[in-house]
């Protein structure tokens, strides 16, 4: 029987993966929006999605589309940082709610702010969450209702992962607005860190299909099941700005540092800003994600060889040189264990 899945922010970037990969699986797809004709006009690549309108902000609206699902996902996030302590966790009480009224097993993509620097490098699914900051909290504040909804019957699926990038929904992501600019040709790459500070890297396809894989056998799994996805992990957290310049085809050494003076001196006035200050703690130390768990129940973390994924997220983001030609569009074929 063909199975039914309600995405909770399906123009984002994560969210607009699971829904490809969903259609891709022969699943049935809504998607909740406030302009459900807007929305069918900037996802033209979401063919087959039955948008619904409505808020997620608004628990009924959540739970009315929700009937009769097998599978809700919540990919929904405050935008530009901003709001998360009045946004996030009500988006996320609406989806729980949604999940429980339909019977369905509900996914989340966490992060890496629920940890602190006693956590590093090398961070498992059961490290100690004594975030440092406000957004670290509210996470470790969402998990925890999520494992309460849980332990009341609602099935749970929360796969943690680093910073993304990918081909589609990630024009404001660290990678599209502190690596690469959006909307026209890379001739000057930037890097937000220390350059010899490890850092760990979500490429949304991947993420994407491993979430897949979960929900496939989310049968053998406990009602709440919690992994890390390592995805693309740089000992020396510059050569993803190196990689990014090798694949547009210009000279490594046009790779400036952000300006932090800059977003310091604009904080006062940009709350966006003020947000960034406070996870650039994450920049200072390398926290790489243990997989091991992930990879000994699926056997594979999905993989998409950096340059290629770089490719095609330059494409998406409109930033590939007309003389670095965009590879055939893949998903991985390889592995990592």
């Amino acid at each position: 029987m063909t199975q039914t899945a309600l995405i909770i922010g399906a123009t984002g970037g994560i969210g607009g993966q699971m829904a490809e990969v969903l259609l891709s699986r022969g699943w049935k797809v809504r998607a909740l929006n406030r302009n459900p004709k807007e929305a069918t006009k900037s996802t033209p690549h979401l063919k087959g999605v039955e948008w619904i309108k409505g808020d997620a902000m608004n628990k009924a609206e959540v739970v009315a589309a929700a009937q009769g699902v097998d599978l809700v996902f919540h990919g929904a996030n405050p935008p530009g940082y901003r709001n998360w302590k009045g946004l996030a966790l009500p988006l996320l009480e609406s989806s729980i709610a949604a999940a429980q009224s339909a019977g369905a097993r509900l996914a989340f993509p966490g992060t890496v702010y629920n940890f602190a620097p006693d956590t590093f490098p090398l961070v498992a699914e059961d490290a100690p969450q004594k975030p440092l900051t406000r957004k670290g909290s509210i996470r470790v504040e969402m998990e925890k209702r999520l494992e309460h909804a849980a332990s009341e019957g609602t099935q749970v699926i929360i796969l943690r992962a680093g910073d993304f990038f990918g081909p589609r929904g990630t024009a404001n992501s660290w990678f599209g607005q502190g690596i690469a600019k959006p909307g026209k040709p890379l001739r000057v790459v930037a890097y937000p860190g220390a350059h010899k500070v490890g850092h760990d890297w979500a490429y949304l396809p991947d993420l994407a299909e491993t979430f897949m894989r979960l929900i496939e056998r989310a049968d053998e799994l406990p009602a709440f099941a919690r992994f890390h996805f390592e995805g693309h992990w740089f000992d020396e957290g510059v050569e993803i700005a190196r990689a990014t310049a090798r694949v547009a085809g210009i000279s490594d050494t046009r790779i400036k540092s952000l300006p932090w003076w800059a977003i310091y001196l604009a904080a006062p006035f940009v709350e966006t800003f003020r947000e960034l200050i406070e996870m650039r703690y994450l920049w200072k130390k390398p926290l790489r994600l243990d997989n091991r768990k992930l990879v000994a129940f699926l056997g594979v973390e999905p993989h998409t060889p950096t340059d290629l994924a770089l490719r095609q997220t330059l494409a998406g983001l409109g930033s590939l040189p007309a003389t670095a030609s965009a590879a055939p569009r893949a998903l991985a074929l390889s592995g990592k264990v």
